[in-house]
């Protein structure tokens, strides 16, 4: 098997129904880390000084090639990527091994002969 490594910035209101939507698309767990924080195009706005920004979460999915544009497609569509701006991002990088993985295997295999 063949994997990719998703990873995706979002608000960290957006982080359950990201979460979420994931697993339906056939991801089966992701690690969250909290309190992220980038600057975009813009510069963060300020208030006397203060930086007014939102929190985000980074989420890291590892699932199998055959389903990952489909996830990908989904985390986007959920978190209003496209629809908002500055809402977040996500991308999807090749995965030349993993270990730890074999309590996912199983389950992976099946989903991906139902996908193929």
């Amino acid at each position: 098997m063949h994997f990719k490594l998703i990873i995706s910035f979002v608000e960290d209101c957006k982080t359950e129904p990201v979460m979420k939507a994931a697993r339906e698309a056939g991801a089966t767990g992701a690690t969250i880390i909290n309190n992220a924080r980038g600057e975009g195009l813009n510069a963060s706005k300020t208030f006397f000084g203060l930086t007014l920004e939102t929190q985000r979460d980074v989420l890291m999915f590892l699932v199998e090639e055959h389903m990952a544009r489909d996830i990908l497609e989904t985390i986007a569509t959920v978190g209003e990527f496209e629809a908002r701006p500055g809402t977040g991002i996500a991308f999807q990088i090749d995965v030349e091994d993993a270990v730890g993985i074999n309590q996912q295997l199983n389950v992976l295999k099946e989903k991906v002969q139902e996908e193929v």
